[in-house]
């Protein structure tokens, strides 16, 4: 996968980029990742790339030449380099509190395309014409505002290239995420010493039987679910709810 990144500040990302998980990913050529200067794309000598809302108004807006400069000049490297298909696989990304809420879902979604382009907004947003023309899908990693899309960025980077084939050493660590399985979170998990300051790993987990930490396992995600999310039990209920409702008009 090949991941660009336009953002006002490039510099932000050098360190989370580096190590862990997504800095072996790079290292191994499992995902490329470009960090591209909006600045660099502006026209003006002085690399001014904002300027006053029409209408009036505090805060400043993004321009939208250097952004679709930047855009159509990535497409057209992707083009040149692995073909039109891959530009048509392509998505652009813009994080904003005004999007869909990352989610899960959306993370394993965003790891099947070839390419990704992520918009980074700043100071008082972008021009609507870029979001209108430009912009495939609108993020938000929750109901806040931050100063910019940089944070938001890596937060869904990194959910994203977890999930890619070859970046975890163990795949069945992903199957037992929190929102793998939709609608609940992770069971309890426990590590030796079994037994520590009076505080045992429950014996089910030291049997041998697969078959019962398995059940023990799903038995704790739903009740973890309803005591720490039933805001996600809810839903998943609703969710049957309409399915069994429509089997039955179907009927």
């Amino acid at each position: 996968m090949k991941i660009y990144v336009l953002t006002l500040f490039p510099e932000m990302f050098q360190g989370p980029f580096q190590y862990s998980i997504i800095g072996r990913a790079i290292e191994n050529e499992i995902v490329d990742i470009e960090l591209h200067d909006i600045r660099d794309y502006s026209e003006d000598k002085h690399r001014k790339v904002d300027d006053y809302p029409f209408g009036g108004g505090g805060g400043m807006i993004l321009k939208p030449e250097p952004i679709f400069s930047a855009i159509e000049s990535i497409k057209n490297k992707i083009r040149k380099q692995d073909g039109e298909h891959v530009v048509a696989d392509t998505k652009v990304v813009h994080l904003s509190p005004q999007g869909d809420v990352f989610d899960q879902r959306k993370a394993m979604t965003l790891s099947g395309y070839s390419s990704l382009i992520f918009l980074c907004g700043h100071y008082d947003g972008i021009d609507e014409r870029v979001i209108d023309q430009l912009v495939d899908l609108e993020i938000s990693i929750g109901d806040y505002v931050l100063s910019g899309g940089e944070l938001p960025a890596m937060v869904v980077i990194d959910s994203i290239v977890r999930l890619l084939p070859g970046v975890l050493g163990n795949r069945k660590s992903i199957e037992d995420d929190s929102h793998y399985i939709e609608g609940f979170i992770q069971f309890p998990q426990y590590t030796r010493p079994s037994s520590f300051r009076d505080l045992d790993v429950p014996n089910v987990l030291l049997s041998g039987n697969h078959e019962e930490i398995q059940k023990w396992r799903i038995e704790q995600s739903i009740k973890r679910t309803i005591t720490k999310r039933p805001d996600l039990f809810d839903s998943l209920e609703s969710d049957r709810g309409i399915d069994s409702l429509n089997d039955t008009e179907q009927a």
